[in-house]
This record gives C-alpha cells, structure tokens and sequence, in this order.
C-alpha cells in the first residue's frame, strides 16, 4: 500500500469527525424545536486493500472511517404509542369538556337551578289553597310558573347551542383532517424523492411524524411506514394516506339537534347509501365529537346533548300534564272548570312551555262542589313536589345522573393524560435532544478531529523527510 494512503486515513478522519460536530450542532440548535428527533452520524471502518499473488505484501491496517449516514434517533415502537394514547386523550377530553359544559348549565345546586323553582312553583300552589281567590297569591304562583317554564325552554335553548357548536367543531376538524392529510401526502412524496437520491431526509420525517402524530389525535389513525420511506395513515384500517395519495372525508347526517339522524362521517367522492363510505373513527377527538353528537336511544345510551334534550321535554310534558289534569278536575272561584294552566307543543315541549293563567279567576283551587272558598284542588297541585315520579323527581335523576357521567369522564380524561404524558416522556428520552450528550459528543469529536490532523501532520513530515531529504546524509 502506498505511504501516501496515510494521508487518504488521515483525512477520512477528520471527514467524519467535521461531520459529527455538525450533527451535534444541529442537535444543539434545535432543543427547543418541537418534534425535532436527534440525529447521529454513523461510520464504518474501511477494510485494507486486498493482496494476492507474488505481490502481495504484509499485513497492512485499514484505509480509514467511511460516513454510511445520518440516522434519526427515533423508536417507531414510542411513536406508534403517542399515536395511541393521542388518540384516546382526545376522545376523552372532547367528552369530559362536553359533559362538563351540560352540567354548568343546570346551575345545581343553587337558587337559579330548576329545583328551587320547582319548589317555589308548589309552595306558590299552597298558598293559594289557603287564600283562594285572591289575586296576590295567585299572581304569585303565575309568576313562578312563568320562572319555571322560561328556565325551562333557556335551558333548551342553551343545550341546543352546545350541541351546535360541537357540530361546528366537528366540521372544522374534518377540514383540518383533509388539509393535514395533503401535507403528509405531499412529504411523503418528498421523503421518497430524497431517499432514492441518497439524501438525508431526516427534518422532512419530522415534520410528516408531527403531522400524523395530530391526525391520531383527531381520528384515532394508526401508521405504516413503507419500505419506500413512505407512510400509510389508516383510519379503521381504510387508508387515509397511501403513498402521495390523501383521500378526504365530509361530513354528513344530522345538522340539528332536532334531526332524527346523527351527524357521521363520510369518504368523499363514494356512491351515495355505499355502506363502506362511512369512516370508522374508533378514537380521537373526532370519535369524541360524534359521541357527543348521538341520537338519543330508548335504553338512555344516546348521546348526552340528545339524551338531556328528551328528558327536558319529558319533564315538561309531565309538569304540563299533571297540572292542567288537576286544573281540568277543580273549579275557579266562578265555578266554572278549571282552563290549562300551561300550553305546550308537544313537538317540542320543553322549548314551547309558557303560561296561560292571567290571575285568580283562572285558577281552579277548589274541588267540584266544595264551594268557591275550597282550596283542597289547589293543596293536591301542592303536593306533586313530593311525587316519586313526578317532575322534581324526573329533574333529580337527570342531575344525578349527570353528574355520575361528568365524574366518570373527568376520571377517564385524567388517566388517558397521564398515559399520553407517559409516552411522551418515554419517546423524549429516546429521541430529545440532551445538552451535556451534544455538548460531551462535541468535545469528543474535537479531539478525534484534532488526532487526525496530528496523524495527516505526522505523514506529512514523514513524506518531507522521505522526499526531499533521502539522499542527503554524508554530505
């Protein structure tokens, strides 16, 4: 092997050592960018020349370091539980924060809740049975039928403007979904170009790993990294990427709280009624939109928003009822039958409830033939506030219930964080960037570029002395 080799050794040395020191200020520039995944240089020894034949000469070492790339410090199996557990804490956060806004809106317990105008409403009952016919009492009671249906359709009203904003979130993130797929489409075909050319496509990675880290997020995705350095991104296993082909979803169904269908999610571009048009998200904050955004079911395991509007107008139908029923058995102080004291529209009760009594002559306190004096009609409306299954029971079961479901998913929320929290540490222990790793590589490097270029100044003089001095001894 020649002697100047050495020089050839020398340099592939310091070659590779340059090249680490930039790999480690790369690292170092980038510790606070978000989804940034360390990088380290990887090399490899060059074997010596081969020698065969009568030319062959000694055993010789090897002609130095070759760069065989750039690898990007990430674990797939890290990555693939990000996805995951993104997937599940959205779902999760989009209920727990729905849930809790339903709860905000019943006010209980407190004076404003519907409870303590219930309750209100059947003492305003019982003390027109003791004063019937006299206008105060019964402007009184009117009154507080008046707070009790009023409170009753802003409710309706405040749950129908929840669930319009959860489908208007839901639109929105279908549209992010499309848009994000596009991009990831787009860096796959940039990731697969780089990669047949030899390049290093590491950023590019990045960036694609953020992009389906959010849209496991939303959808619930899982990927898969093809041998072309491409990534498919699955939705129920339909692809959602595949290769630089992003397919788009819309949304469909139900636009109203009112609607009989539930919103759902749809392939765009798909024959109309096509069972396998619909997009199976089984997590995300997709998958946590439609949960809120179900119809209600006859086993009560609808939808929350839909579930609470039924029961509101289950509850004013039955305070509807039973109070214009007793109404219709007693007599007003005229001795006529007792009109409705509430009017309702049965298709839509809860948001139609109002009062129909203007004031004492309208109220039948007594009962048929008692006398214009008897208030006994009046005390049995009284009474309903104690009904096992009358209209404060109805309400009390609904706030329970609700407030079961609210510490429920609050929990579920809580333990899918901390599960999301955990693998993201996990995956920045494998792939954040350390400091004092950088800096003690840098240092390191230093040193190996500084013995290579001892070893090329040691070559040097040797060939200086060899060239230009051989010869020259003895004279």
């Amino acid at each position: 092997m020649s002697t100047f080799s050495g020089l050839n050794t020398a340099w592939t040395g310091m070659t590779a050592a340059r090249r680490s020191m930039e790999t480690a200020g790369q690292n170092i520039a980038n510790v606070g960018v978000d989804g940034y995944t360390r990088q380290r240089v990887e090399t490899a020894s060059v074997g010596a020349v081969s020698s065969v034949g009568r030319l062959s000469g000694p055993v010789t070492s090897g002609q130095g370091v070759t760069l065989t790339g750039i690898a990007r410090l990430a674990d797939a199996q890290l990555d693939a539980r990000v996805r995951g557990t993104a997937g599940i804490s959205g779902q999760a956060e989009v209920i727990s924060a729905g849930l809790e806004s339903l709860e905000s809106s019943f006010r209980e317990p407190g004076p404003n809740g519907l409870s303590a105008l219930l309750s209100d409403f059947w003492s305003g009952w019982d003390d027109v049975a003791n004063q019937p016919g006299e206008q105060a009492p019964a402007a009184v009671v009117i009154a507080r039928g008046k707070a009790v249906a009023d409170h009753l359709g802003q409710l309706h009203g405040e749950l129908t403007d929840q669930w319009s904003a959860q489908h208007r979130g839901l639109s929105s993130e279908v549209t992010e979904v499309n848009a994000t797929a596009e991009r990831v489409a787009a860096l796959n075909g940039q990731i697969r170009s780089a990669t047949a050319a030899g390049g290093n496509a590491n950023e590019l990675i990045d960036q694609r790993t953020q992009l389906t880290t959010r849209l496991a997020g939303l959808t619930g995705a899982t990927v898969r990294t093809q041998t072309d350095g491409t990534a498919e991104v699955l939705i129920g296993g339909t692809p959602l990427v595949a290769g630089t082909t992003a397919r788009s979803m819309e949304l469909s169904g139900g636009s109203r709280s009112q609607d009989q269908e539930a919103p759902r999610l749809a392939w765009s571009h798909r024959a109309p009624g096509d069972p396998s048009s619909t997009v199976d998200v089984q997590s995300g904050v997709l998958s946590g939109r439609l949960a809120m955004l179900a119809t209600a079911e006859t086993d009560g395991t609808g939808g929350p928003l839909a579930e609470t509007l039924q029961a509101l107008d289950a509850l004013a139908t039955d305070l509807a009822t039973r109070v214009n029923s007793v109404q219709a058995e007693g007599r007003t102080t005229a001795g006529d039958s007792g009109e409705p004291f509430f009017a309702i529209d049965p298709t839509r009760p809860a948001a139609s409830l109002r009062v129909l009594a203007t004031g004492a002559e309208d109220l039948a306190a007594s009962a048929e033939g008692a006398g214009a004096l008897d208030g006994s009609n009046a005390a049995r409306l009284a009474s309903f506030g104690e009904l096992a299954d009358g209209p404060d029971a109805l309400w009390s079961q609904l706030v329970i219930s609700t407030g079961t479901a609210v510490r429920n998913g609050a929990q579920e929320a809580v333990n899918a964080s901390l599960a999301l929290v955990s693998a993201l540490q996990q995956q920045q222990s494998q792939a954040g960037v350390s400091l004092d790793e950088e800096n003690l590589a840098l240092v390191t490097h230093q040193h190996a570029y500084q013995g290579a270029a001892r070893v090329l100044t040691a070559v040097d003089e040797m060939l200086d002395t060899l060239i230009n001095r051989t010869g020259l001894v003895g004279r």
